[in-house]
């Protein structure tokens, strides 16, 4: 190989690195930093998400409900 085919290899793999890192940084810059929505920390919204889901059933509900409402 010439000494100009070298030179010609390495500033297209140059090149092609930068357009890489470009293509890297917009696309990490762009993307949503938090795909899921805040954590609540309002107790009743962690009983109503929880029922919502399944995890606790309505008796459960209602009495943790309850309980939040008289200590508050």
């Amino acid at each position: 190989m010439t000494s100009t085919a070298l030179f010609l290899g390495a500033a297209f793999l140059f090149l092609l690195s930068v357009i890489i890192g470009i293509v890297t940084v917009v696309v990490l810059s762009t993307r949503r930093r938090h795909p899921y929505p805040p954590l609540a920390t309002d107790p009743r919204e962690i009983l109503r998400r929880r029922y919502a889901a399944g995890e606790i059933d309505e008796a459960e509900y209602q009495h943790r409900l309850s309980f939040l409402s008289e200590n508050s």
